[in-house]
């Protein structure tokens, strides 16, 4: 049972400025340069608090943390940070085009509180591993401020599209909230406060799967802070953003691994060692990669390699047998091919996620990278069937498009 409740979260106020100087992308997508960039912005911009500057000098009293929790203090106090008055839902639609395409699409959810649960309950579902770095440091921010400042990214099953259908009906109304960012995509809220429509919310997600697209460190990081702090009873819930997975603006991308620093990874040998594993055909160009996987091929894993200099690309085939590509990939070619340990991928230590076929490939042709491996978008039907099943996929297995952007409620968890 999906437990959803509204809320009154703090939001900018007015006077802070224009938004698109103050909120954020998702605080693991935030670049030193995009950093840089947002501290510019405003004295206000929210990576003050979700991603501060580390200083030389920082102690144990005088830290990122402890600057994150004298802003965020500092802002509500001089109502820079305004709570809203009444506890409400948001209908939050984001319009948006896709990389590398022409579709224009909007992508729509409601943001609200849902119940911290634990995995084993099986209403909270997970499709990634976390580590143990990212929960450390989100811990720290939200042990010091108190609060969530960005939404965990959740799905829910509703084919009868029974609750867009009410938040197509708030969105007729006028905006809460309303930021272009710098991808081009259009963020915009609309309250949802009256007690019937909640009610109708409330019943109609009760029987929902909740399953986590964007945000699983964050999301274990509120359930290691509410066993921590049972005292405060905020701290049984998070900031969620529900998005029904049978909507049609729910897109998500690849996201190619580029590999490096691998004594084994010589083509000639690479290609020998594949083939005892896949069948392995040459291709004349990116182009007829994309073809390859554009005609059908349910039965079939087709993963494209790309090595230095303007040789051909390759195609590995293999049968699915119920198998999705990023496993394939990461037990078959990344373990068994080229010996690179599970330990080894959690730590990065040879890959580099990419997003877009045609960066991915430019790393490895002009980057210095040794090769690239092309994955096709993991549809969301697998990664329901694997995640609702008590699966786990590795990282980066999905890519969903456009983010949540953090800034745009913000949930006290000792005010609730």
């Amino acid at each position: 049972m999906a437990r959803i409740f509204p809320f009154r979260p703090y939001r900018y106020a007015p006077s802070a400025g224009p938004l698109d100087r103050l909120v954020t992308q998702p605080y693991d997508k935030i670049s030193p340069a995009m950093q840089a960039r947002y501290l510019s912005l405003s004295p206000y911009n929210l990576v003050r608090i979700i991603l501060g500057e580390r200083k030389a000098g920082d102690t144990d009293e005088e830290n990122v943390y402890t600057r994150a929790a004298a802003h965020f203090e500092a802002w509500r106090r001089e109502g820079v940070l305004q709570r809203d008055a009444t506890p409400a839902f948001y209908a939050y639609f984001q319009e948006f085009t896709v990389p590398g395409g022409q579709e224009r699409l909007v992508r729509k959810g409601f943001i609200g509180l849902g119940a911290v649960e634990d995995y084993e309950a099986r209403i909270v579902h997970r499709h990634e591993q976390t580590l143990s770095g990212p929960k450390k440091d989100r811990l720290q921010v939200l042990e010091h401020t108190r609060a969530h400042f960005g939404q965990i990214f959740m799905l829910y099953p509703d084919p009868e599209r029974a609750v867009d259908a009410i938040l197509d009906e708030a969105a007729q109304g006028e905006p809460a909230a309303c930021v272009t960012d710098e991808y081009g995509a259009v963020h915009t809220l609309w309250r949802i406060d009256q007690p019937a429509q909640i009610e109708k919310m409330q019943a109609l997600m009760a029987d929902k799967k909740l399953l986590i697209a964007d945000g699983h460190h964050r999301y274990e990081t509120a359930l290691n802070f509410r066993n921590a702090h049972p005292e405060l009873p905020g701290a049984a819930n998070v900031m969620m953003t529900f998005v029904n997975m049978h909507s049609p603006g729910l897109r998500i991308l690849a996201t190619h691994r580029v590999v490096s620093n691998v004594p084994s990874l010589a083509p000639a040998t690479f290609l020998e060692r594949a083939a005892a594993h896949f069948s392995v055909t040459p291709l004349v160009s990116q182009a007829e990669l994309e073809m390859a996987w554009a005609a059908p091929h349910a039965a079939t894993v087709r993963i494209g390699v790309a090595f230095p200099g303007d040789g051909p690309l390759y195609l590995l085939e293999t049968p699915r047998e119920g198998r999705l590509d990023v496993p394939v990939l990461h037990e078959t070619v990344l373990r068994d091919v080229l010996g690179i340990s599970e330990e080894a991928v959690r730590d990065e230590k040879h890959l580099k996620y990419v997003r877009g076929l045609n960066a991915a490939v430019k790393e490895v042709r002009e980057g210095g990278a040794q090769a690239a491996f092309l994955l096709e978008p993991t549809p969301i039907e697998d990664m329901a069937r694997i995640s609702f099943g008590g699966g786990v996929m590795p990282q980066k297995s999905t890519d969903f498009y456009p983010k949540l952007l953090s800034g745009l409620t913000i949930y006290k968890v000792d005010e609730a």
